[in-house]
């Protein structure tokens, strides 16, 4: 047997008052997901716990069977490790954003219109040919991702993540300065050069082509750059050790692609997977199918449901929920369901209305020729809590999908 985890990423929701009081999933057209439902065994998920909402990096080392209150070091190395980027001891990495901010520093747009990934990569190039040489001579490595994402890093030994962020993460508030957290000099001199690098960050992106031709064609230009989650890599056991098994992630984000790495599962790269509302669902699907052959147990994993929910589009949501529903049916025609354990969740609950992920718990379906059915026909909020899992934690899920696949060990004599 083998198992493979769909993450529909913010896919579960709260009612919404245009829909009838359902919420997007449930005013989805999903025949795919009804039909698992029906043939197998739903239930709902505490990402970490109870009414704690949580990131997606923490939300994926739980689903893959980490207690993340324990590992968990911050979300900015693993974003620099799933975009290829290497963390070596001693270095620390931030997840960054291209946003939008006025004269006084008061932030309009935190992803700056959502710039194509292309003229990020552009802002980026001109970022890493900044030398600083104050209050230290810095290695640095500055790269953009998708989109407004962006990773930073600073090499070598001396520096800490006991530091505050640059993000505010709501518009119409000040840029903050960084602050240390504490009185380490490790901190102190962390805070002051991060500090000078968003400085000089913002001096090259006031005046570069890139945002004087967003400007001219009435786009928000990307003018400074916020640092948010100063991280380490995280020592965790991998899954191989764990379970004996061969793992492998497709998607296309960095941070969700970097917790896999963590975790010592293979990255697989998916022609047309973009980490967008526009990535290549099909493709996904057939790159999943093709990696079940060789592995154990594959991550399947789609950003666009989160990205609907922070811009607040309700119908995009469901469109891209539709998509995904599509997808699964592509993929359960492609695989041998008599020997594959299919289970489909979300990673955390974003409303639509807030724009935020919150605390609410998840829906999860597990089918499979050894799954248990339960008495649930349709895969949504309310009726998957009607289910034979009942309410279980994200760090559940692993062991349970270990245990239909035979890869679990007694526990005892």
């Amino acid at each position: 047997m083998k198992a493979i985890l769909v993450i529909a990423d913010g896919m579960a929701d709260r009612p919404v008052k245009e829909l009838d009081m359902k919420t997007p999933l449930e005013a989805s057209h999903k025949p795919t997901l009804n039909q698992l439902a029906k043939t197998g065994v739903c239930g709902i998920i505490d990402p970490i716990s109870p009414g704690r909402p949580p990131g997606s990096d923490t939300a994926t080392l739980a689903l893959l069977g980490y207690d993340a209150l324990k590992v968990y070091s911050g979300r900015g190395a693993l974003e620099a490790l799933g975009s290829g980027v290497t963390v070596s001891k001693g270095d620390i990495a931030f997840r960054c954003n291209f946003a939008t901010a006025n004269k006084d520093l008061v932030v309009l747009d935190r992803r700056a219109g959502r710039i194509a990934t292309e003229g990020a990569a552009k802002l980026a190039e001109s970022l890493q040919k900044i030398r600083l040489e104050k209050p230290v001579r810095t290695s640095f490595l500055f790269k953009s991702t998708i989109q407004h994402r962006a990773v930073l890093v600073l090499r070598g030994p001396g520096w800490s993540t006991a530091i505050s962020d640059s993000d505010p993460g709501e518009v119409g508030e000040r840029v903050p300065e960084i602050r240390p957290l504490g009185k380490s000099r490790n901190a102190v001199l962390t805070a002051k050069v991060v500090n000078e690098l968003s400085s000089e960050f913002r001096r090259v992106l006031e005046n570069h082509p890139v945002n004087r031709n967003r400007i001219e064609q009435g786009e928000p230009p990307a003018n400074i750059i916020l640092c948010r989650s100063a991280g380490t890599v995280p020592q965790i056991e991998p899954l191989s050790k764990t379970y004996r098994i061969n793992a492998a992630c497709v998607g296309a984000t960095a941070l969700v692609k970097g917790v896999c790495k963590a975790a010592g599962m293979e990255l697989i790269h998916v022609p047309g997977a973009t980490g967008t509302f526009q990535t290549d669902y099909l493709a996904k699907a057939k790159m999943a199918a093709q990696a079940l052959e060789q592995c154990d147990f594959v991550l399947l994993h789609v950003k666009a449901p989160d990205v609907a929910s922070h811009d607040r589009n309700v119908r995009q949501k469901i469109e891209a929920i539709e998509r995904i529903d599509n997808m699964l049916s592509h993929l359960l025609k492609n695989v041998d369901i008599s020997s594959v354990c299919v289970a489909v969740t979300a990673d955390h609950t974003t409303s639509v209305l807030t724009g935020r992920h919150e605390g609410d718990p998840v829906p999860i379906v597990i089918a499979g020729s050894n799954v248990r059915r339960d008495d649930v026909a349709e895969f949504g909020e309310r009726s998957c809590a009607k289910g034979g899992l009942n309410r279980i934690r994200g760090i559940d899920l692993m062991p349970l999908l270990m245990n239909l696949i035979g890869k679990t060990r007694i526990f005892g004599a």
